[in-house]
């Protein structure tokens, strides 16, 4: 396999993982391939942010800029099948109410959700939708928060190690043999965005706050990093960023 025919295959894959988006390209699947694709989350939710400020930019013709702010967080709910905010509040509910490492494991295995994650999650999207509605350029927050968002679980699964059942888990493929040098790469794509709006500072102090002390609490209960808390991690950078955007008056 060639080297671009590769990486156009981690990119699909990587799509396909994070989103409800048909994959296009024929894949060759192998653990390999699925580590490759970490590479371009960042790219996948630079994608998904255009998805979202196109939308919001159509809607808010017809409706007034809250109602399309829900509709657009429907739309992002269904597109990715609520993927990091399932993590949200299955890690709510597991550091909420587990006392020991294995009910923690347990709890966030457990597709049931609890009064630690209904409220996580209630309060989360609560002040997503608050804090878009404070900006004063939406379509703006709403295209680069996915982006620069998901560089957070890269750095969490580059620093921290992988701990939970490897037969359960759907984000074992990625975790199972993390290439840090393709971090890089996903860094500078990051950066490049941030700079590109101007919004380097915010970007920076959003991933690294949220790696710091989501990751510190993470070796705390777990001893590392659960797919559900790399999903966290991306919820947690997100209401950062808008927090610092409309801290700026952006």
């Amino acid at each position: 396999m060639t080297v671009l025919r590769r990486e156009w295959q981690a990119f699909w894959l990587a799509l396909g993982f994070l989103t409800r988006i048909p994959m296009l390209a024929r894949i060759d699947y192998s653990q390999q391939l699925m580590n490759q694709s970490s590479l371009y989350f960042p790219v996948v939710g630079l994608l998904l942010g255009a998805l979202y400020a196109t939308l919001y930019t159509g809607l808010v013709l017809v409706w007034p800029p809250l109602i399309c702010l829900v509709l657009v967080l429907c739309f992002h709910l269904w597109l990715t099948g609520a993927f990091h905010e399932d993590g949200l509040a299955d890690s709510a509910d597991a550091l909420g109410g587990g006392y020991t490492l294995e009910a923690r494991l347990r709890i966030m295995k457990d597709s049931r959700i609890g009064t630690y994650g209904t409220v996580a999650l209630i309060g989360a999207l609560g002040l997503k939708v608050a804090l878009l509605a404070s900006t004063n350029l939406i379509w703006l927050a709403l295209l680069v928060t996915p982006c620069i968002a998901r560089l957070t679980p890269l750095l969490l699964m580059s620093a921290l190690p992988y701990v939970t059942d490897p037969d359960t888990s759907k984000s074992k493929p990625v975790a199972d043999g993390f290439d840090r040098w393709r971090l890089s790469y996903a860094i500078a794509f990051v950066l490049a965005v941030s700079v590109g709006f101007n919004l380097l500072h915010w970007a920076v102090l959003a991933v690294l706050i949220t790696a710091v002390f989501w990751g510190r609490t993470l070796k705390r209960a777990l001893g590392g990093y659960t797919g559900d808390a790399l999903g966290a991690s991306v919820i947690f950078t997100e209401l950062l960023l808008l927090l610092g955007f409309v801290a700026q008056g952006l």
